[in-house]
Formats: C-alpha cells, sequence, structure tokens
C-alpha cells in the first residue's frame, strides 16, 4: 500500500513540472485526492460495502470535482492532471501509467447492462474535454486529442482526434495528411446545410406552383 502511494506521488513530479515539493503535492493537488479516495473507495466496493464506497466516493466528487465510480478498475501510477469535471464509470478499467485532463468524460452510452464503459490500456493518454464512450478499448500508448469523441475502438500506438473520433496516426504513421482542425466533421452544420437545400427546392416547387396558376 505505501509502495503505491509513493508511485501515485512520483507520477506527478514525472508529469507535472509545476510540481515543486513533496508537501505541496500532497496537500494540494485534487487528481492525487481522487486516486486516493478512489483506492480506499474501491477496497471497499469489492467487499461488497456498496453504500459507503458510494459514499466515500461523493465526498471525493465534492472535495475535489472529480467523479469515479467505486466500481471503476485503476492501474498503478495513474495521473489526473488539473482534473476538475473527470468522470469515470463503474465498469471502466484503466491501466498502468495512464494519464487523464480536465474534463475528460469515460463513460456509457445509456442504459446497457454489462461491461458499459471503456477500457484504457497502458500508457495511454486521453486530453482535455474528450469524451470516450462505451464498452471499447483505447489501446496501448494511444492518445485521445482534446474535445475528441470516441466511440469505437483505438489501435495500440495510435492518436486519435475529432468529433466523431478518426485516426490520424498509427504507429507513428500519418493516416490522413490532410488533417486540419477547423475543418473537423460538425454533423449539426452539416444537417443544417440539408434542411436549407430541402427549403430552398420547396420554395421553387412553390414558386412554379403559383406561376403555372397565373398563366392558366
Amino acid at each position: 500500500m505505501w509502495k503505491l502511494l509513493k508511485e501515485d506521488i512520483e507520477v506527478v513530479f514525472e508529469q507535472d513540472p509545476a510540481a515543486r515539493t513533496y508537501f505541496e503535492v500532497i496537500l494540494t493537488y485534487s487528481g492525487l485526492h481522487a486516486v486516493w479516495f478512489h483506492r480506499l473507495a474501491h477496497a471497499f466496493y469489492k467487499r461488497k460495502f456498496y453504500f459507503l464506497a458510494r459514499a466515500i466516493s461523493q465526498i471525493s466528487r465534492f472535495f475535489t470535482g472529480i467523479e469515479i465510480h467505486p466500481g471503476a478498475k485503476i492501474g498503478r501510477r495513474f495521473f489526473i492532471d488539473h482534473g476538475m469535471g473527470v468522470v469515470i464509470g463503474e465498469t471502466c478499467e484503466i491501466g498502468d501509467n495512464v494519464t487523464v485532463f480536465q474534463g475528460v468524460t469515460l463513460g456509457g452510452t445509456g442504459k446497457e447492462k454489462g461491461k458499459r464503459h471503456p477500457t484504457i490500456m497502458d500508457n495511454a493518454l486521453i486530453a482535455t474535454g474528450a469524451k470516450v464512450l462505451g464498452s471499447i478499448t483505447v489501446g496501448e500508448n494511444s492518445k485521445v486529442g482534446a474535445g475528441s469523441v470516441v466511440l469505437k475502438d483505438v489501435p495500440p500506438n495510435s492518436t486519435v482526434v475529432g468529433i466523431p473520433g478518426k485516426i490520424v496516426i498509427q504507429d507513428g504513421v500519418k493516416v490522413r495528411r490532410d488533417l486540419n482542425h477547423s475543418d473537423l466533421p460538425d454533423p449539426i452544420s452539416d444537417r443544417f446545410k440539408i434542411l436549407e437545400a430541402e427549403v430552398e427546392k420547396l420554395k421553387k416547387e412553390l414558386a412554379d406552383t403559383k406561376e403555372s396558376g397565373v398563366k392558366r
């Protein structure tokens, strides 16, 4: 247990250049506090003290702004950077040396039963505001870009960006060379364009009908 707690502290120094002293990290890093609260809550959860486990997780949420379900399985050296708004679901499984940033959601897609949350493999990184949803797997050494929404499995050694998430780098090779963040898919805008075209078509048909009626 003490070795695990020490690793949790050491990974903060490795990942965050702003960390200065052990005293500062232990007292002020909410991501570290959330991980420690979770380790305690998960221990009670495994022993079927479900209410106590949930109570601890909610206390953690109140003080840290990070919500981790006590049923989630989290590996060693898990680092939450600027963790406000992070949500991790019940059946989520997280490997070793994983990093997530603020606003990340590792959640489900509905009310399905069983395994309904993501599996994040070793050495993965989930950037700010990303949403990884459903019973999918983010492979080892993979990265999910800021603001991305991932709904499908991500292979190992890949980088995913966009809504929905698309693989842009795999095994160090660019999958798409024309990626431009200003041109990422926008389903809402696309739908508006379709509706606008349909309205224009109806206007034209209505005008033609009025014109033919006048000629008669």
